[in-house]
Protein backbone atom coordinates (compact mmCIF):
# COMPACT_ATOMS: atom_id res chain seq x y z
CA UNK A 1 0.00 0.00 0.00
CA UNK A 2 2.73 2.62 0.84
CA UNK A 3 4.13 1.87 -2.72
CA UNK A 4 1.36 2.56 -4.37
CA UNK A 5 0.66 5.59 -1.88
CA UNK A 6 3.76 6.69 -3.07
CA UNK A 7 3.69 6.58 -6.44
CA UNK A 8 0.03 8.27 -6.84
CA UNK A 9 1.30 11.39 -4.84
CA UNK A 10 3.88 11.17 -7.34
CA UNK A 11 1.69 10.97 -10.39
CA UNK A 12 -0.73 13.83 -8.63
CA UNK A 13 2.95 16.15 -8.47
CA UNK A 14 3.65 15.48 -11.97
CA UNK A 15 0.38 16.17 -13.23
CA UNK A 16 0.45 19.35 -10.70
CA UNK A 17 3.56 20.75 -12.21
CA UNK A 18 2.27 19.88 -16.12
CA UNK A 19 -0.79 21.61 -15.38
CA UNK A 20 0.78 24.62 -13.93
CA UNK A 21 2.53 25.12 -16.62
CA UNK A 22 0.13 24.50 -19.83
CA UNK A 23 -1.72 27.32 -18.16
CA UNK A 24 1.32 29.86 -17.12
CA UNK A 25 2.05 29.37 -20.84
CA UNK A 26 -1.32 30.01 -22.53
CA UNK A 27 -2.31 33.03 -20.08
CA UNK A 28 1.03 34.53 -18.79
CA UNK A 29 0.23 36.32 -15.64
CA UNK A 30 1.49 37.41 -12.10
CA UNK A 31 -1.60 36.09 -10.67
CA UNK A 32 -1.52 32.23 -10.28
CA UNK A 33 -3.93 30.90 -12.16
CA UNK A 34 -2.49 27.58 -12.78
CA UNK A 35 -2.35 26.52 -8.78
CA UNK A 36 -5.53 28.04 -8.26
CA UNK A 37 -6.90 25.28 -10.82
CA UNK A 38 -4.71 22.74 -9.36
CA UNK A 39 -6.26 23.09 -5.79
CA UNK A 40 -10.09 23.51 -7.17
CA UNK A 41 -9.75 20.37 -9.24
CA UNK A 42 -8.10 18.23 -6.56
CA UNK A 43 -10.29 19.57 -4.30
CA UNK A 44 -13.34 18.86 -6.07
CA UNK A 45 -11.76 15.10 -6.49
CA UNK A 46 -10.80 14.62 -3.01
CA UNK A 47 -14.32 15.61 -2.18
CA UNK A 48 -15.85 13.36 -4.52
CA UNK A 49 -14.16 10.12 -2.83
CA UNK A 50 -14.92 11.44 0.16
CA UNK A 51 -18.35 11.41 -0.30
CA UNK A 52 -17.91 7.58 -1.96
CA UNK A 53 -16.48 6.45 1.14
CA UNK A 54 -18.85 8.09 3.39
CA UNK A 55 -21.19 5.99 0.75
CA UNK A 56 -19.52 2.63 1.62
CA UNK A 57 -16.46 2.62 -0.96
CA UNK A 58 -13.65 0.81 -0.07
CA UNK A 59 -11.68 3.43 2.30
CA UNK A 60 -8.40 2.71 0.74
CA UNK A 61 -9.49 4.22 -2.39
CA UNK A 62 -9.82 7.79 -0.90
CA UNK A 63 -5.75 6.83 0.98
CA UNK A 64 -4.37 5.98 -2.33
CA UNK A 65 -6.23 8.42 -4.75
CA UNK A 66 -7.21 11.24 -1.99
CA UNK A 67 -3.67 11.28 0.19
CA UNK A 68 -1.65 9.86 -2.21
CA UNK A 69 -2.75 11.59 -6.03
CA UNK A 70 -4.47 14.95 -4.30
CA UNK A 71 -1.88 15.05 -1.71
CA UNK A 72 0.86 15.02 -4.53
CA UNK A 73 -1.64 17.25 -7.13
CA UNK A 74 -2.97 20.02 -4.56
CA UNK A 75 -0.80 22.57 -3.11
CA UNK A 76 -1.87 24.82 -0.20
CA UNK A 77 1.72 26.18 0.81
CA UNK A 78 2.40 27.08 -2.84
CA UNK A 79 -0.83 28.91 -3.32
CA UNK A 80 -0.12 30.75 0.27
CA UNK A 81 3.56 31.58 -0.74
CA UNK A 82 2.10 33.05 -4.07
CA UNK A 83 -0.20 35.20 -1.46
CA UNK A 84 2.68 36.13 0.11
CA UNK A 85 4.60 36.75 -2.88
CA UNK A 86 1.87 39.25 -4.36
CA UNK A 87 2.05 40.99 -1.20
CA UNK A 88 5.83 41.51 -1.13
CA UNK A 89 5.27 42.64 -4.41
CA UNK A 90 2.55 45.36 -3.32
CA UNK A 91 0.28 43.44 -6.08
CA UNK A 92 -2.68 43.71 -2.94
CA UNK A 93 -6.08 43.04 -4.78
CA UNK A 94 -4.20 40.45 -6.89
CA UNK A 95 -2.71 39.09 -3.14
CA UNK A 96 -6.29 39.58 -1.63
CA UNK A 97 -7.87 38.02 -4.59
CA UNK A 98 -5.69 34.84 -4.32
CA UNK A 99 -6.08 34.23 -0.67
CA UNK A 100 -9.94 34.77 -0.45
CA UNK A 101 -10.03 33.02 -4.17
CA UNK A 102 -7.86 30.00 -2.65
CA UNK A 103 -10.99 29.68 -0.10
CA UNK A 104 -14.00 31.02 -2.18
CA UNK A 105 -13.02 28.24 -4.57
CA UNK A 106 -11.84 24.73 -3.31
CA UNK A 107 -14.41 24.53 -0.41
CA UNK A 108 -17.40 24.75 -2.71
CA UNK A 109 -15.62 22.09 -5.34
CA UNK A 110 -15.02 19.76 -2.09
CA UNK A 111 -18.66 19.85 -1.37
CA UNK A 112 -19.46 19.71 -5.24
CA UNK A 113 -17.91 16.53 -5.21
CA UNK A 114 -18.98 15.27 -1.69
CA UNK A 115 -22.61 16.13 -2.91
CA UNK A 116 -22.21 14.25 -6.37
CA UNK A 117 -20.68 11.19 -4.75
CA UNK A 118 -24.13 11.00 -2.43
CA UNK A 119 -25.76 10.98 -5.68
CA UNK A 120 -23.90 7.75 -6.70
Amino acid sequence: MTVLLALCGGLGAACRFALDGAVRTRRPSRFPWGILLVNVLGSLLLGFLTGLVAGGADPRWRLVLGVGFCGGFTTFSTAMTDTARLARERAWRLAAGNLVGTLATTVPAAACGYGVAGLL
